[in-house]
């Protein structure tokens, strides 16, 4: 150790000794020529929890620099001994593909005597009699296996408690803490619209959404094409730095066929909310562009289609959507339900009547909602029946028919009515809080980022 021009104790503070000092003048002979070198690399070291560099001038002294060597006991604190069977610790396991709940706790370390009490007094938790692979079990047992506390996070934000209290275990519910973020993810069409976002890395709750909150514009069945792309601004929640759900999407851009479409969440003082363009227009429509959230039309409206069952041509006045059986099927639409069951061809059929002279049809439906009966109301894109095949259906699909005054038109074409703006007493409010996310917008806008956090 070098020291300059320093005066070093030991850990007693007594100088150093005689020892020390011989040790000091037998590494002064031997190091009495320091090369420029050495020093310039013992400026690098730190000094006092400092790094500093120096130079030196040309010429300057350095063969009387004094050197000693300073040898201190270090003291460690002193570690106390294990208490023994008292302590306890968290364990860990990973819920493996025909894991039971009984495997778990051996894994885990748990004691028969408290896995029979266990199993006995927890059976009625739905979450431990549906355990999910992949996700984790944590338990706090002590050294002789007794089971304190066990957690168990299923899914969503919610985690299932159970805690020893005497000899027996009580079972909760709790709701995790989140930390909520927001993050952007941009990407671009290449083939369909979850290949897109699953290369941005987004989740497909934030893509089903996006396509909900423009599909009054954009048909995502026939209107999506190649070179397409799209930014979002969404919500999502942690727990303990681990990824729980997604939220609502804050802002959002699609570019459909070179068109730009911008939208903004707001939440009015009244606690409702939206989705407007920059300018405060509703980008809600009366009406969705399809009743389904993915599918491919399978026939169009026309006034004659040769009638795959009947074998003969006659008008189609609706659009089918061929889908996979049990695919969701959502109304339109706000309004109520005029009709719930089964009718000739139809098969199963759902009709919704809404405001003014407008209904909608959904038919060859392999089951209603449950619950769902004539005379409810029903809100626009909730889910009210499932696609099937039943009347006459060659294959599982989806026939929608718009009508007006009771005539069917195209629901592909026709122009329907727009939902209410931003009132004028909330523009300023709505520019405040919307003027943000736009920024957000444009600092994807034109880039090839693939994500933002």
């Amino acid at each position: 150790m070098l020291s300059f021009g320093l005066t070093y104790k030991d850990h007693t503070g007594n100088m150093l000794n005689n020892n020390d000092r011989i040790l000091s003048q037998k590494l002064f002979q031997s190091e009495r020529k320091i090369h420029l070198r050495w020093l310039v690399g013992l400026s690098a070291l730190p000094l006092f929890g400092v790094v500093a560099a120096f130079g030196i001038a040309p010429d300057t002294e350095v063969q009387h620099i004094p050197t000693r060597v300073v040898v201190e006991d270090l003291r460690l604190p002193s570690i106390q001994a294990s208490s023994g069977n008292n302590e306890s610790f968290w364990r860990e396991e990973r819920i493996q593909r025909g894991d039971t709940a009984s495997a778990l706790l051996g894994r885990l370390d748990v004691s028969s005597e408290d896995t029979q009490s266990f199993l006995k007094e927890a059976q009625h938790a739905q979450a431990l009699r549906q355990l999910k692979p992949g996700k984790t079990i944590q338990a706090l047992t002590t050294q002789d296996g007794e089971l304190l506390s066990l957690r168990y996070h299923y899914g969503g934000d919610s985690m299932l408690l159970v805690e020893k209290q005497g000899s027996h275990f009580k079972t909760t519910e709790q709701a995790l803490p989140l930390e909520r973020k927001v993050e952007m993810k941009s990407g671009r069409i290449t083939s369909s619209l979850f290949a897109a976002t699953d290369d941005a890395n987004m989740p497909d709750a934030v893509a089903i959404q996006m396509a909900d909150i423009f599909s009054t514009d954009i048909d995502f069945h026939r209107d999506l094409q190649r070179g397409d792309n799209f930014t979002v601004v969404y919500e999502t929640f942690y727990s303990k730095g681990e990824l729980v759900k997604s939220g609502r999407i804050l802002a959002a851009e699609f570019v459909n066929n070179g068109k730009s479409y911008r939208t903004v969440y707001f939440q009015s003082h009244d606690g409702r909310g939206g989705y407007y363009t920059p300018e405060g227009k509703n980008l809600r429509k009366a009406f969705l562009r399809s009743p389904l959230e993915f599918s491919r039309i399978s026939s169009g409206f026309s006034k004659a289609r040769y009638h795959p069952v009947l074998k003969e041509w006659r008008a189609h006045k609706g659009v089918d959507y061929a889908a996979p059986t049990g695919t969701r099927v959502k109304t339109t639409a706000d309004g109520s339900v005029t009709f719930a069951g089964r009718q000739n061809g139809y098969g199963n059929l759902i009709v919704v009547k809404h405001q003014g002279n407008y209904e909608t049809v959904y038919g060859h439906l392999s089951g209603f909602a449950k619950g769902l009966h004539k005379g409810q109301h029903v809100n626009q894109g909730d889910v009210i029946g499932y696609v099937g095949m039943t009347g006459l259906a060659t294959g599982p699909h989806l026939h929608y028919e718009f009508k007006v005054a009771g005539v069917q038109r195209n629901p592909l074409s026709i122009e329907v009515p727009v939902a209410f703006p931003i009132a004028a007493n909330q523009k300023g409010e709505f520019n405040h809080y919307t003027q943000p996310l736009m920024a957000r917008l444009e600092l994807l806008r034109g880039t090839n980022l693939a994500a933002l956090d």
